[in-house]
């Protein structure tokens, strides 16, 4: 917890919270998203679940909205906003949803998920989003 209170106040750096929230970013995207998650996000590709569940229809809003929810709350974590973690939740979701659609690719994924972060740190360095983290 120590460790954890002496990386916080340092938030207050553009560049150390643009960093923070590109770890978060990370740990949610890859080790935090569950094979479940993963597989069961995409409505183009329906293939079978882990565990030899048989994806049933419409479980990819579940799949998806929950993903989207857990970068939510890195946001919020990082950030203290409640804002900026609603704001994540919808634009995560709209980002997703078009890669499986195929309208964009992996690249351009995190590139658009990068570039909402950079647009997170401009809005609380112009004071637009207050932040407590």
């Amino acid at each position: 917890m120590q460790a954890l209170q002496s990386v916080l106040p340092s938030l207050t750096d553009p560049g150390r919270l643009f960093f923070a929230l590109l770890i978060g970013h990370m740990l949610a995207d890859y080790p935090l998203q569950t094979e479940f998650m993963a597989v069961g996000k995409n409505h183009r590709k329906p293939r079978p679940l882990p565990g030899g569940l048989a994806q049933t229809r419409g479980v990819w809003v579940h799949c998806l909205t929950a993903h989207a929810l857990v970068h939510a709350g890195v946001v919020w974590v990082i950030t203290g906003s409640v804002t900026l973690a609603l704001l994540e939740t919808v634009l995560h979701w709209i980002i997703d949803f078009v890669k499986s659609e195929g309208w964009t690719n992996l690249h351009v994924d995190q590139i658009l998920h990068l570039l909402c972060k950079a647009a997170y740190v401009g809005a609380i360095h112009l004071g637009w989003v207050v932040a407590t983290g």
